[in-house]
């Protein structure tokens, strides 16, 4: 025996989530400003949001979520990645 013992954290653990749900809106905030964001759905699969955006009630500026990953650049800079 080589005194290595099997991890059992792959049994316990909870799973990984790849994508976009609504337990992330407790820690996501407008990278301008640090308010809170809110949330419009546009397509769901099942807990995951595919598509939707990100609204700062304080400073207007919207954040779109796509493939279910949101888009947290502020707008010029998301111009600047596309370009």
């Amino acid at each position: 025996m080589t005194g290595h013992r099997a991890s059992t954290s792959a049994l316990t653990d909870p799973p990984v989530r790849s994508g976009m749900d609504e337990d992330l809106m407790d820690i996501l905030c407008c990278p301008l400003d640090k308010h809170d964001l809110e949330l419009t759905v546009e397509r769901r699969e099942g807990d995951e949001i595919v598509t939707g955006t990100l609204t700062c009630p304080e400073c207007g500026t919207t954040y779109p979520i796509e493939d279910s990953i949101p888009n947290l650049l502020p707008p010029d800079m998301r111009e600047e990645a596309t370009a």
